[in-house]
């Protein structure tokens, strides 16, 4: 049996594998966010913990015989965020969130410090990412800078609680500015850029490696019979790709969760920084993923229901199965931001054809579009790299709506995909990379498709109205900087 960990940003997911890869049971607990400025967005590690226990102590009391033959754990988690934590490993305070938008002016000191960083990392400096939040805290906080003795991402934070060491993967790592992509290593250049040395940093393995295992004390908590080996795991979206089986060049899925992202592996870096597309290394060696990121995409159903004070499954019930003409209404999902193509922290949403006749059935159809739209963004971004986009899976919470993946079809004008269990994926990969951590079985065995449950073809109808619509939707957007 295998546990697999996905610490999101709005729940952690915990799934129970056994050995011929049917998920047993699974349990969630919701997170919370803070935001105590405009654009600012922090979580307290201590919700993480205390979430991830409660789905562990309700899988021993719903299926205690099952959990006590767990044999390895996979990791995964939201990526970017930094904890900061003192000489005992104690946080210094809230983790700065992978949407925080404050250190826009830092990203520029960045590069300026460190002119290699996009050659080294395959990325552009955004204040997504963890070093630029380090530069912000040494000038904004810095009694809590100078406290400062480890950098942890949050699954990697989790993990040291698990097991007591600190360990991250290099899928997760890449997401830093820290590491050197090609080399799947430390950068001590970049490191210095920010003040910070190797020895602020956990030891780096493969997400399908063993990383450390589970401290005694919590696997007799469980029931475990012997304690398990916890994987190197992987950053959400690497994990998501392992649970879905995209590890080869040709492949790419969409990840509809709290964010968006247009994902595509590579055996290569293609990487096009200056289109703000996304340079990570995979779960499995040898391998990276290219991406464009969206920050907000079922978050956006999600703002939308709590502003009708309904649940999003009422706000989507009267649209349908797929859509019969455009919205008269357009949106703009920048309500955190934006990443690809744009970069651009301080831009917000936008609902524009608004009239007497707009009914909330036309916003909720408009939001769903404008999330679409963003991702076909990510789309022309990744073709600028050379990776061209034929067909996607859909993995993330968004992909419970056939609605949705009707929109994305025929806005991307290619066939979407979609899983019985696609808001697990991550989850599901996570446990895929501890039990490859234990058996040391072939990726390509281990790591295969799931069966799709149904293809969504673009409506050729469709998607000449939306290429029409989509110059008039990007119009919408005006940097305000």
């Amino acid at each position: 049996m295998y546990l697999g960990i996905d610490l999101g940003t709005s729940a952690v997911k915990t799934v129970l594998v056994d050995g011929v890869q049917r998920v047993i049971a699974s349990e969630s607990r919701a997170l919370t966010i803070d935001s105590p400025r405009s654009g600012y967005f922090e979580q307290d590690p201590a919700q993480w913990i205390a979430a991830t226990f409660a789905t562990l102590d309700a899988l021993r009391a719903s299926h205690g015989q099952e959990l006590a033959a767990v044999e390895g754990i996979g990791l995964s988690g939201q990526m970017h965020g930094a904890t900061l934590l003192d000489a005992s490993d104690t946080p210094l305070r809230p983790c700065i969130l992978w949407n925080d938008g404050r250190s826009a002016a830092e990203c520029r000191l960045l590069e300026q410090r460190w002119p290699a960083l996009r050659a080294m990392t395959g990325n552009k400096a955004m204040p997504g990412f963890t070093a630029p939040k380090l530069l912000w805290i040494a000038t904004h906080e810095p009694e809590i800078f100078a406290a400062t003795r480890r950098v942890l991402m949050p699954k990697a934070y989790l993990r040291l609680v698990l097991s007591g060491e600190a360990i991250e993967d290099v899928s997760d790592a890449s997401g830093s500015l820290w590491l050197d992509a090609a080399r799947r290593d430390w950068s001590d250049a970049a490191l210095a850029a920010t003040g910070l040395s190797r020895a602020h940093m956990p030891r780096l393995v493969e997400g399908c490696a063993p990383a450390a295992g589970l401290r005694g004390e919590l696997a007799q908590r469980w029931g475990l019979v012997r304690r398990p080996m916890i994987a190197g795991g992987a950053g959400d979206n690497p994990a998501g790709a392992i649970g879905i089986g995209a590890i080869k060049p040709g492949t790419a899925f969409i990840s509809l969760g709290t964010s968006g992202a247009l994902l595509a592996p590579s055996d290569h870096i293609a990487a096009n920084p200056d289109r703000v597309v996304h340079t990570f290394c995979h779960a499995i060696p040898g391998m990276w993923i290219e991406a464009g990121a969206i920050l907000s995409a079922a978050s956006c159903l999600a703002w939308a229901a709590r502003l009708f004070g309904v649940s999003e499954a009422e706000l989507l019930a009267p649209l349908g199965a797929s859509p019969q003409a455009p919205s008269p209404v357009n949106f703009l999902p920048y309500l955190a931001g934006e990443r690809t193509p744009h970069d651009d922290p301080i831009v917000r949403g936008m609902l524009d054809g608004l009239s007497h006749s707009t009914d909330r059935a036309a916003i909720v159809q408009a939001i769903l579009e404008g999330v679409a739209f963003a991702l076909a963004d990510c789309r022309d971004a990744l073709g600028d790299a050379g990776i061209a986009v034929t067909e996607a899976d859909v993995i993330g919470g968004g992909s419970r709506s056939r609605f949705w993946l009707a929109v994305l079809a025929s806005i991307l004008n290619i066939p979407i995909h979609r899983f019985a269990d696609g808001e697990t994926s991550a989850a599901f990969g996570a446990a895929r990379l501890g039990r490859l951590a234990v058996t040391g079985e072939a990726i390509e065995a281990v790591c295969t498709p799931p069966r799709r449950v149904e293809t969504l073809e673009p409506d050729r109808a469709l998607v000449n109205a939306y290429a029409a619509r989509r110059p008039a939707w990007r119009e919408l957007y005006r940097p305000r900087h």
